[in-house]
C-alpha cells in the first residue's frame, strides 16, 4: 500500500491530541500492533508539543505542518515549524536536556522518538523552524504492496 497525506493546524495544546489521531487513522491500514500504535502517538505527541512549546513559545498564531507517507509498509513522518529552531540540535538530543527548565519538561522528547522510531533526522535553522523526519517499519503489515 502506498499512501500520502498532509495536513497543517494551528499551534496551540488542543491539537497534539488532533495530530495523534489524524496519524493513528492513517496508519490504520499497515495493521500496527497495540504497542507501535501506542509508539507512533506517543512521538507525534513529543514532537507537536516540542513544536508548540519550543518552536513557537506557546503563541497559538502559527502554524505546525505534518506530512505523512506510507511506502511499502514503511511510514515517514514528518512534522515542521517555523519557529525559533533548535540552537544546537545535537545538545538538545541528550537525555534530559530541556530549553525550559522553568516550566518542568522533561528533557527526554527526542530520547523517547529516536527510541520508538527506526530513524530521525531533525533539521533546524535558528529563527527559520525545524523538521523532524522519522521513519518507521511495518514488517508484519498485511496490506499488499503497489
Amino acid at each position: 500500500m502506498n499512501n500520502e497525506m498532509s495536513v497543517q493546524f494551528s499551534s496551540i495544546s488542543e491539537n497534539e491530541s488532533f495530530a495523534r489521531v489524524t496519524v493513528a487513522a492513517f496508519i490504520a491500514g499497515l495493521d500496527p500492533t497495540l504497542d507501535e500504535l501506542t509508539e507512533i502517538k506517543t512521538v507525534v505527541s513529543e514532537a507537536v508539543t516540542n513544536s508548540i512549546i519550543h518552536g513557537y513559545h506557546g503563541d497559538p498564531n502559527n502554524w505546525i505542518q505534518m506530512h505523512c507517507r506510507i511506502e511499502h509498509s514503511e511510514l515517514t513522518l514528518t512534522i515542521e515549524d517555523q519557529g525559533e529552531g533548535i540552537f544546537n540540535v545535537e545538545a538538545a538530543k541528550e537525555p534530559l536536556y530541556t530549553s525550559k527548565p522553568e516550566l518542568e519538561r522533561s528533557g527526554m522528547g527526542f530520547t523517547i522518538i529516536e527510541n520508538f522510531m527506526d530513524s530521525v533526522e531533525v533539521f533546524s535553522e535558528i529563527h527559520q523552524g525545524t523538521t523532524i523526519v522519522m521513519k518507521k517499519q511495518f514488517i508484519h503489515s498485511k496490506t499488499v504492496c503497489n
